[in-house]
């Protein structure tokens, strides 16, 4: 089998800082060689002098809302059935794909309308259309009068929400689990508590404790992930006590509870750009402004001490919502390391290392070893250094699987 041999490559691994002069070297989907010698160049080996660019593993976006369309008049309403189905699903792969392009080869859903995740998923593995590694979501889960079952007024007569799920109950909520299970759905959302932009205050909750423990049971029975939107310290002491795998938001993040995410190894996404951008407008008055500025004040403290301590943090964040539209993915890369001072680094590990770990792929993905999968960005400069190199422009090329499905590389010389 012909190999592709990259030179003179600026290796970013995942974990370590960046190393120059080193060869990397891919056979078929998965990498066989890292080292700093030159191996044996065999007839019809590609070889790719890179000059110095940066070689890293792909990234991984851990909150997708893929359904999402920020030019939808009206915002989020009518959350799910603002196009027909059909319309929804060419919306959630036109998104995808530009995280792929983005150098997003892993992206994991967050809550997605009519059970269209799953059946991108599947168009995608079967080679039907190209896209990124993607873990499938589906409606978010919550109980009737919830924020999102109070989006439209009720006598519309609507039963549910095409992207949200209403249970009432905990046998409610472990039917509803194993039936998106059965639909595909390999990430199940909660919808926990209000706060993080959504009306009302951080200690409301959605769910009873005997709700929340039947979903989460239910999906560890049935092998799958379960994420909530967890605002309030209360509710998320509470998911962490009852074995959440994603904490969405996090927003009271205090020592208390970085001391649990640290204990039970819980990933957290704070998707706190979309924070960001409402903490400079009054787009929803300056009530609202007021609340998003004093969440960012709250994070620039905690962050950093989540960080230090260990927590698996991760990107990800609302796309698609207002103000905030799909394709803007490297706003949020500047937001942690110029807003909340974050070294680019330890960024760098949460959208590489800390996603692949996440869909329980460490073994093969998020970092550049001999032995593992050959998702690879190639970067014109460095992101360890300069952020924006790789958050104001796309990669040079993506390769997932040892494939280019972006971009391209320069000028090759074949053996």
């Amino acid at each position: 089998m012909n190999r592709l041999v990259l030179t003179n490559v600026n290796l970013l691994d995942g974990e370590n800082p960046a190393v120059r002069n080193r060869t990397v070297v891919v056979e078929g989907d998965r990498i066989t060689f890292v080292g700093a010698e030159l191996p044996t160049v065999n007839d019809g080996d590609r070889v790719v002098d890179l000059q110095g660019r940066t070689v890293m593993p792909g990234l991984a976006t851990c909150h997708y809302h893929a359904t999402m369309h920020s030019g939808t008049q009206g915002g989020f309403a009518p959350y799910g059935y603002e196009y027909p189905a059909p319309y929804q699903a060419l919306i959630a792969h036109r998104n995808l794909m530009a995280a792929l392009q983005q150098g997003y080869t892993i992206v994991v859903g967050a809550g997605s309308a009519r059970e269209i995740d799953p059946g991108i998923k599947q168009a995608i593995e079967d080679g039907f259309v190209p896209g990124p590694r993607f873990t499938p979501s589906g409606r978010e889960l919550s109980t009737t009068g919830h924020a999102n079952d109070t989006t439209v007024p009720w006598h519309w007569g609507l039963p549910e929400l095409g992207a949200a799920r209403n249970c009432d109950g905990a046998d409610a909520f472990r039917y509803a689990v194993r039936d998106e299970v059965k639909k595909g759905v390999e990430v199940i959302k909660l919808f926990v508590t209000r706060g993080h932009l959504v009306p009302g205050s951080n200690d409301s909750m959605e769910m009873t404790p005997a709700e929340i423990a039947a979903a989460i049971e239910t999906a560890h029975e049935r092998g799958v992930l379960i994420r909530a939107h967890l605002a309030g310290k209360r509710a998320i002491m509470l998911a962490i006590e009852l074995g959440i795998d994603i904490v969405d938001h996090c927003d009271e993040m205090d020592d208390e509870v970085i001391a649990a995410l640290v204990e039970t190894g819980t990933f957290v996404v704070p998707s706190i750009h979309y924070i960001k951008l409402f903490a400079q407008s009054d787009v929803r008055g300056p009530h609202v402004r007021a609340e998003s500025m004093r969440n960012m004040e709250f994070m620039r403290d905690a962050l950093p001490k989540a960080e230090a301590a260990g927590v698996r943090l991760l990107l990800g964040d609302d796309y698609g919502g207002v103000s905030l539209r799909h394709g803007q993915y490297g706003d949020e890369l500047h937001t942690y390391i110029d807003d909340i001072g974050l070294a680019p680094l330890a960024v760098l590990r949460w959208a590489t290392r800390n996603g692949a770990a996440l869909i329980r792929r460490g073994d093969d993905l998020g970092t550049i070893e001999t032995g593992k999968l050959a998702d690879l960005l190639v970067v014109e400069g460095d992101p360890s250094i300069d952020i924006g190199v790789l958050a104001d422009q796309n990669p040079m090329a993506v390769l997932k699987g040892g494939d280019i499905v972006c971009g391209a590389l320069p000028d090759t010389q074949s053996a």
